[in-house]
């Protein structure tokens, strides 16, 4: 009965060897930015951030402060700031309404143009979308 444990046991442990390899492959991989669906060039980034202090950070309060996307891009708001913000278009694109904070806000942009918007609880939060 010992013999065949040990016996089963060098078995495994062969297997287990020969899993494993000492060779690698030697080609390089290089990171590579995400592109788009029809393979044209890199993705856009698409997410907008509100810094905690957000408030206080006036212009600079949403980063990025000029976002450039091309037309029928989702375009998110996160906000990671400890209090509330807005998310509202200065024409009459968008209000996001109260976005709490860890809550984000989504909106679509299908036309082209340059959308400036505001948070309306601090008006010197000021930001602007890009579509082209």
């Amino acid at each position: 009965m010992f013999s065949k444990r040990v016996m089963s046991l060098a078995i495994l442990s062969l297997f287990a060897v020969g899993c494993g390899s000492s060779s690698y492959n030697s080609q390089a991989v290089s990171p590579t930015a995400p592109t788009s669906e029809s393979g044209n060039g890199p993705i856009a980034p698409t997410a907008i951030s509100i810094p905690n202090g957000a408030a206080t950070l006036g212009a600079n309060a949403f980063s990025p402060r000029a976002l450039t996307v091309a037309p029928g891009t989702t375009v998110t708001w996160t906000n990671t700031d400890l209090v509330a913000h807005t998310s509202t278009s200065d024409a009459s694109g968008w209000d996001s309404g109260l976005v709490a904070s860890g809550q984000t806000f989504a909106f679509t942009f299908r036309t082209s143009g340059t959308f400036q918007y505001h948070c309306t609880i601090h008006p010197g939060m000021v930001g602007t979308v890009i579509v082209q």
